[in-house]
């Protein structure tokens, strides 16, 4: 069973199994919490770029779980974020044509206005931001 959790600055977690299944239960998280704050002009990016960091996770992971993270660290910036416990970092390539996979984090690239990786002492957060308009 997984469970919502709300963040220290506005913003959810989810902790998913690491299962390819896990990559649509990622998705609706980020669509849900992009509506939550009236930001669903954000949700296609949001949702494309979740979908990349979360199928790198499950795919190269050591673990069991990864976890999900939707955070607003200011009204103008979305970052999406994805945990796992492996220190493995991960690697930008530019993929042949022909190549059925590889072209994950140039997507991330360039869909995002910043992405990197944060290497923890037990693993490693993969994250991507997103501008957001002010609301008034």
């Amino acid at each position: 069973m997984t469970r919502v959790r709300p963040t220290g600055c506005p913003g959810y977690s989810q902790t998913l199994t690491r299962e390819p299944g896990s990559v649509g239960t990622a998705r609706r998280l980020v669509r849900v919490t992009l509506a939550v704050w009236r930001l669903e002009d954000l949700a296609d990016d949001g949702v494309l770029i979740v979908s990349e960091l979360a199928s790198n996770a499950v795919q190269h992971a050591r673990s069991r779980s990864i976890r999900v993270t939707v955070t607003r660290p200011e009204t103008v910036r979305v970052r999406i974020g994805v945990v796992d416990r492996s220190r493995c970092l991960p690697e930008f390539r530019q993929p042949h044509e022909e190549a059925e996979t590889g072209r994950g984090l140039a997507l991330v690239d360039t869909l995002a206005t910043d992405w990197g990786v944060d290497q923890l002492p037990w693993g490693k957060r993969v994250w991507a931001e997103l501008p957001a308009k002010e609301r008034r």
